[in-house]
């Protein structure tokens, strides 16, 4: 009997959910960030990053995001991260209040990076802890809510100039889905996909520049995002072991 009425609460859940049309919600977006990977030994190094990313271009707050991690090189290709980050999300009441929603992460990463001929393939696996704060109408904290999300990430850089200096084509995609008690509709949580230049500056510092396509699914299971980025990533990359000045 138990059985029995477990599976027809699951469907009349799912019933109540389809009887939603599919709502997708097109925005556009500005992603700013600087991406840091300090070598300090053969083995150890640090990684830290921050983003600002805006809504309607430049006009809105979307969030802001902090990251820190400590990085063990296995060899030159292979390396383990593990971290801590913090992400400040706007939301807007009415009469224009706006507040931020707190979500504390830790994190677990690990990436292998191949060149040849003067191009780079990067996969990255990333397993994320997250803490989201969940806020009533009025802005008010109610409780936190509990998630884990996995993201696989795929990126090429791709030699098109003779030239070393001059930029290089990227094209990129990352999947990301994640579970929990509270995940129910939406465990597919988005797509990133990317194409454009990736341009040196110096010899530890460079930038990508182009078009990134978000496309996410939302708490409710039928809203989704559809959010077409204006992306702009700085990658700063000292090498501070001896002899690799």
């Amino acid at each position: 009997m138990k059985r029995l009425t477990t599976f027809i609460l699951l469907i009349l859940s799912f019933n109540g959910n389809a009887q939603h049309e599919k709502v997708i919600h097109d925005q556009d977006q500005f992603w700013w960030s600087i991406n840091t990977t300090t070598r300090i030994t053969d083995n150890f190094g640090a990684v830290a990053d921050f983003h600002i990313r805006r809504t309607d271009f430049l006009s809105e707050s979307n969030f802001y995001f902090a990251r820190v991690g400590a990085a063990w090189w296995v060899n030159d290709q292979f390396t383990i991260v593990a971290g801590y980050a913090h992400l400040w999300l706007s939301r807007d009441l009415e009469e224009d209040h706006a507040f931020f929603q707190d979500e504390n992460r830790i994190y677990q990463q690990f990436a292998w990076r191949q060149s040849a001929g003067g191009s780079s393939f990067l996969l990255r696996l990333r397993n994320e802890q997250r803490w989201h704060e969940v806020t009533n109408e009025y802005g008010n904290r109610e409780r936190t809510r509990f998630s884990n999300r996995v993201r696989f990430l795929a990126s090429c850089d791709i030699r098109i100039f003779s030239n070393p200096s001059l930029p290089k084509l990227v094209v990129s995609d990352e999947v990301l889905v994640h579970f929990g008690k509270e995940i129910v509709y939406n465990t597919f949580d988005q797509n990133r996909l990317f194409g454009g230049l990736k341009v040196p500056l110096t010899r530890d510092l460079k930038f990508d520049i182009g078009y990134m396509l978000v496309y996410q699914q939302l708490f409710n299971g039928y809203e989704y995002d559809l959010n077409h980025t204006f992306r702009w990533f700085f990658y700063y990359t000292p090498d501070l072991r001896r002899g690799k000045e």
